[in-house]
Formats: structure tokens, sequence, C-alpha cells
């Protein structure tokens, strides 16, 4: 059976009001997405954004006259807000099973010479590698965004045994595991959210990582301690503001690697740490920057 698929731009005030109406007004399923490749990448504790521009989509069944729905819509709309609706773009979709779908569009991901992102639906690739078992879902960071491919290139290409890891920003901890799959002896995951702690917690138990080699806190709880590696996956704004912070976390000769940067901000970034160290040339992916440097003795 084919089903009536009706998408409509929202801004994050509306999106809400607008899902609830295409539920009250019969839709069989309604999703979100971004509308404008806008990552999000650290939610404030407690909350769940939404994109700037951010699209509705709402199923409904094809047995239902369309342009009669979308009137009623538009008019249940309008005595709620007191607002016309935006176009309302209407398609007719084939009959499929959409959890299949969903799983098909997430393949293992290989990244450098040794490591893998693998959904926990495949099959490993090459056994004998470093793989990562990680579902995409609410916990931030699966290794598709450029932002967190580069950071987890750089990983693979490093000689990591025997050091110690920070992730600062972990997210899913797809950072701070895959730096302990690759050699690292212990890591620390650092977030401002307990959820991403949580799903860190959990990701670890998924790919049997011991308790004792993957320590997580809460920014405030974080012991005093310096890394061989720190790695920071965020945005411009806060890493500039930590700078300070972050640069006491590494030993004198460790290693940094900064990204969540638009190209345009690196420099200023760069600038933010230079005091503490050798920084190296921006790597570029898309509009995405990953900075790398080496912590100056002292």
């Amino acid at each position: 059976m084919p089903w009536i698929q009706l998408q409509v731009p929202a801004d994050p005030e509306n999106a809400d009001q607008l899902e609830d109406l295409f539920m009250e007004m019969g839709a069989d399923a309604v999703s979100m997405e971004d509308a404008a490749d806008q990552p999000i990448f650290e939610p404030d504790p407690g909350t769940t954004p939404l994109w700037s521009d951010t699209r509705v989509i709402a199923l409904f069944d094809a047995s239902r006259d369309i342009d009669q729905l979308c009137a009623e819509i538009r008019d249940a709309w309008h005595r709620q807000t007191q607002q016309d609706l935006p176009e309302i773009d209407v398609t007719l979709v084939e009959d499929k099973d959409w959890e299949r779908a969903w799983m098909d569009d997430f393949k293992p991901l290989r990244f450098g010479e040794r490591l893998w992102i693998v959904p926990s639906w495949h099959s490993a690739p090459d056994p004998a590698a470093a793989n990562l078992m990680l579902d995409p879902g609410l916990a931030f960071g699966t290794g598709t965004h450029p932002t967190t491919a580069l950071c987890l290139e750089w990983l693979d290409g490093q000689h990591l045994q025997g050091q110690q890891i920070i992730d600062y920003g972990c997210g899913s901890g797809i950072l701070a595991l895959a730096g302990l799959l690759l050699g690292a002896d212990h890591a620390i995951g650092v977030d401002t959210d307990p959820q991403a702690l949580e799903a860190s917690r959990e990701n670890a138990r998924r790919n049997q990582v011991d308790d004792s080699r993957l320590d997580l806190y809460l920014p405030a709880r974080e012991p005093d301690t310096r890394a061989d590696t720190l790695l920071a996956n965020i945005l411009a704004g806060p890493l500039i503001e930590l700078a300070p912070t972050l640069a006491r976390k590494v030993r004198p000769g460790g290693n940094l690697v900064l990204s969540g940067i638009l190209a345009q901000q690196a420099r200023s970034v760069m600038a933010a740490y230079e005091p503490w160290f050798i920084m190296d040339e921006p790597v570029q992916r898309e509009e995405w920057i990953r900075l790398t440097g080496r912590r100056i003795d002292g």
C-alpha cells in the first residue's frame, strides 16, 4: 500500500506543535529532519534541541483524500496559531519495510587502515581490525559527520599503546572507545549531558571494554589528570573559551586534537591554543576543520 507523505518546513518554536497537529489529524508516523545540514553537537542537559530549519514529515494512509486532508490541516493550524501554514509538499511513496530501509542506510564505515565503525546488525568486514560496534541513535557521534571522521582517521594513524586519552565532549563515547580499541590503555570521557555519559557507558559494555579502562565524568567532577592525547570535537566558541582548561589536561609533549570547527574559524581557534601548543596546519574536509598540536614542555 502506498502512503501520502506530507512535508512542511518549520522552526524550533512551532515544530513540536506541528507534529502534534499531524498526529491529531491521523498521521501513522511523524518525523523531523534537518532541512539545512546543521549539525547539533552538544545540547544543554535535559534538552532535545531542534535545527533552526526543521522539516516535519508525516505519513498518512493513501486512502485519504489529499486535497481535503491538506485543507483540514491548514484550517486547524490557522485556528491554533492565527497564522497560515507554509506550503505543504505532497508525495506518494511506495510501501516498504521502513525500519529495514533505515537500517540499510547505515553500513560499516572504515577510517584509515585499522578502524571500522560497525552497526550491530552488520558483521564486521574485517574481524581482525579494530571494530567498534555502534548504532545510530540519540547519542551524538556515529562517525558519519566529517568532524568525527577527521578525528577517527587521526586516531587510526597513531601509536596509542600505553597512552591515556581524554575525549572532551564525548557524546556517544566514539572517540574514547576507538582510542581504546586501537591500543590506548585508558580513556576518560567528559560531557555536560548525563545522557551522553550513559550512552558512552552502554557503548563500552557492548564493545566489551572493561570498566577499569574507561572513566566518565561531568566536567565539575573530572579529576585533575593529564593525558597523552586529548580530543575535543565540540564547537569553535567553546573550544576557544576552554583553551586554558584543556591545555592543563595535556602532558608536556602530548597531543591535542580539535574538531567541530568551520574553515573560517580555524585561525581563531589556533590562536587560542598557541600559548601552550605547537599547532599544525589545519586539515579540511568539506567546510570542516581538524586542528592538531603538540604540548610545549613546561
